[in-house]
């Protein structure tokens, strides 16, 4: 289903990531003048695709709700990477999600991924933020150095 989406696609390159708990899959392309990420899991099952966005991309009123809480957990913060996710949840099918994502529609089940430079009075730190489409905060995680194995493709 993805091939046939990424046939005009750019700089395609695949990744295996290994984290502290799971192996999963990953292809980085650029399609319509958009930087895309396809994640598989370990049996080669979507788990979900992003787009990188600007702040600019995202409904104002979300941004500030986002901004919010970003302000009230650092001191100051830098925002190193956006991105668009459509995860695959909520029993939607796998051709759903691909045909939503190539189409860049902003829709309630999207979610907000930030990679943050969190400033503190302990020094400074990088997070993994997630929020849901209406700006919710979903989680946080302690963002570590990618750990990729660089697939010969």
């Amino acid at each position: 289903m993805v091939n046939q989406r990424i046939k005009d696609a750019r700089k395609i390159r695949y990744y295996k990531e290994i984290d502290s708990v799971t192996i999963t899959f990953e292809s980085k392309f650029k399609k319509d003048k958009l930087h895309y990420s396809v994640n598989f899991n370990s049996k080669g099952e979507l788990e979900d695709i992003e787009i990188q966005i600007s702040k600019v991309d995202i409904p104002s009123d979300v941004w500030s709700s986002i901004a919010e809480h970003l302000n009230g957990d650092c001191k100051k913060f830098k925002i190193r990477r956006l991105q668009q996710q459509y995860p695959l949840k909520n029993g939607l099918s796998a051709e759903k999600i691909i045909n939503d994502a190539f189409q860049n529609l902003i829709l309630p089940y999207i979610n907000y991924e930030l990679i943050v430079v969190c400033k503190r009075d302990s020094g400074r730190e990088e997070f993994e933020y997630l929020f849901n489409a209406q700006g919710d905060f979903v989680s946080k995680r302690k963002s570590l150095p990618a750990n990729y194995d660089h697939i010969l493709y």
